[in-house]
């Protein structure tokens, strides 16, 4: 029997007895039995076959396809094609304004943009609404668009183009002030086809109302290969990650909250008891899962410099090594991220850090902030690469695996058990960008190769007091 035919069966069994999950869970993350709050069943149940082979999910849930890539969009543009990090806003009237990024390269082709085959439709831009309009005629493809969806109908009510110009938009973040960071996983520089230098982050307004935002780089956030962003709206500070093997853990405090245009301080992740900790237990267990361990952070500087050297310049002045920082989210007080090649087995690892109640400030020492290894599955079968992740309104992780085989939707309690919520049968793509609604009726999630956006409905627990 292959690799892909034993998960799938293993699964297609596991998937009824979400127990079966709760006691791997807690044999993968070290504990030698479950406890008894591994008992109880948790998750939805067994996935049940879709008929058109999109998304299988559990009785009583439903979804629909809402976007896809080459769609003609209120602007006049295109739908971009690789779908991948999203978050929600309330807006007006109970509308739900989805802001979705799109992991497009630099300036090749044309089809995979908003501009059509041969860029027919970049007679719509001026120049200046790119960050980088390319040399030779041909701009920059990444950005972001943006749903304005109706979760009471349950249907579109308009989608625009909403940044445009950069490269490789991966994941992002929410801010408190209904903006969404969005992260370029690139470090290209100016040359034969760019016309400027990449590797930032660029803030996106939440609206309505179709507008290009403008493509200012957040330069003092750093130079280098981002991932995705959490901003704890008690601090106003930025959490960052990393999408590289040898990645490190950035916070950014701003000179004024949230004027991240107006600079502030980079900084990284120092394990106070071990400097220069290696913490992707690869050769050897480092680190334990469900231990806390204090945390200082250390000055970063020359941070948007050419040499995209910050991760080494890092962990030499004392940061901790992680394993590709990807999904990074604020939920439940906490920032919880995702290190997907983490691990012996490079399954993956999901990371909290809990902020201290001085959190950037001088007195910080007196209460510092703790991380822990929250679960570290080692079992492909529990989680395979987790990539993005969200907090959902109960308090529960929902998670979007990046493996090489099936791709499930996972999702993980507050205690570490970890069930089932969704599976794609239709491709081995990746699913990215899960995030719900503000009423927490609808999940939201992309299929990044096929270019789809679905939302997913059903008997959700309630939000957790």
């Amino acid at each position: 029997m292959n690799k892909t035919a034993s998960r799938r069966q293993f699964l297609q069994t596991a998937a009824a007895y979400a127990v079966g999950f709760a006691g791997l869970q807690m044999f993968a993350t070290g504990c030698s039995t479950a406890s008894k709050s591994s008992a109880k069943k948790v998750g939805y149940g067994a996935l049940r076959p879709d008929p058109d082979k999109i998304l299988d999910l559990p009785k009583g849930f439903k979804y629909s396809i809402i976007s896809r890539t080459g769609d003609s969009m209120t602007d006049g543009l295109l739908v971009p094609s690789a779908p991948d990090g999203m978050a929600t806003f309330a807006g007006p009237n109970g509308l739900t304004i989805l802001i979705r990024n799109h992991e497009v390269g630099t300036t090749s082709g044309g089809a995979a943009g908003a501009f059509g085959k041969d860029f027919k439709l970049r007679s719509k831009l001026k120049d200046e609404q790119f960050y980088d309009a390319g040399r030779k005629g041909k701009p920059c493809q990444g950005g972001t668009s943006t749903i304005v969806f109706n979760t009471r109908t349950q249907a579109v009510v308009s989608q625009y183009l909403s940044l445009t110009g950069t490269v490789r938009n991966c994941a992002g973040g929410p801010t408190p002030w209904n903006s969404w960071i969005t992260c370029e996983e690139s470090v290209e520089l100016a040359g034969v086809d760019l016309d400027k230098n990449h590797g930032f982050n660029f803030e996106v307004p939440a609206s309505v109302t179709p507008m290009l935002a403008d493509p200012v780089p957040l330069k003092a956030m750093g130079r280098f290969n981002h991932e995705a962003v959490a901003v704890d709206p008690k601090s106003g500070i930025v959490y960052e990650t990393e999408d590289r093997p040898d990645s490190l853990i950035y916070r950014f405090i701003p000179t004024e909250a949230g004027k991240f245009a107006k600079g502030g301080k980079l900084q990284a992740l120092v394990f106070v008891e071990q400097k220069s900790i290696d913490t992707r237990n690869w050769k050897t267990a480092t680190v334990a899962p469900g231990k806390r361990f204090a945390v200082s952070w250390v000055d970063i500087e020359n941070v948007d410099g050419r040499a995209d050297d910050l991760r080494y310049r890092g962990f030499t002045a004392g940061a901790a090594r992680f394993a590709r920082g990807e999904g990074m989210w604020y939920g439940n007080g906490e920032i919880y991220f995702a290190c997907t090649s983490g691990g012996k087995n490079q399954k993956g690892q999901i990371w909290r850090y809990r902020p201290s109640p001085y959190e950037g400030s001088a007195r910080e020492k007196e209460a510092p902030g703790e991380v822990e290894l929250f679960i570290e599955p080692n079992d492909d079968a529990l989680v395979d690469n987790a990539d993005n992740l969200t907090v959902s309104p109960w308090g529960d992780l929902v998670i979007c695996e990046d493996g090489k085989e099936d791709q499930f939707l996972v999702g993980v309690t507050p205690q570490g058990e970890i069930y089932k919520l969704g599976h794609n049968p239709y491709t081995i793509s990746e699913f990215a960008g899960v995030t719900f609604s503000p009423d927490g009726t609808t999940l939201f999630v992309n299929i990044q190769k096929a270019g789809m956006t679905l939302a997913i409905t059903g008997p959700w627990k309630k939000a957790a007091v």
